[in-house]
């Protein structure tokens, strides 16, 4: 062996004790422990929450802009006119404008939700 060889050699030793050796899998043999593995591996429990809890924000962010904010928008637009029969020849575009209100109040909602949980250390 030349000096580079022994050198190369010796560097490939250190890697492979350097390099971290993945966890071995755990090992179920019963389809219980495989279902325990998949709930907690892939957080199943809390997904569920955000997704129950996220279908309600959005009822509720859906009440706030119909029955409180289009109201509102009611009184900006001329008298005998109602924001829900806008339109521009075939496109109906009060009905757009309410949804496009819903849509960034949730992102609003959902922006303030993180900042709050992002200052209070949460993760």
């Amino acid at each position: 062996m030349t000096d580079d060889t022994a050198v190369l050699e010796e560097l490939k030793k250190i890697t492979a004790l350097l390099t971290p050796k993945p966890p071995p899998p755990a090992e179920h043999k019963n389809f219980l422990g495989q279902f325990k593995d998949f709930f907690s591996q892939y957080k199943v429990m809390g997904m569920a929450v955000a997704f129950i809890l996220g279908l309600y924000l959005g009822t509720l962010v859906q009440a706030l802009v119909t029955d409180l904010l289009m109201p509102i928008i009611q009184f900006a637009t001329p008298p005998g006119v109602v924001w829900q029969d806008i339109s521009f020849g075939p496109f109906l575009v009060g009905p757009f404008m309410g949804a496009l209100v819903t849509f960034l109040l949730v992102v609003l909602v959902v922006f303030l939700i993180v900042k709050v949980s992002e200052k209070a250390k949460v993760k």
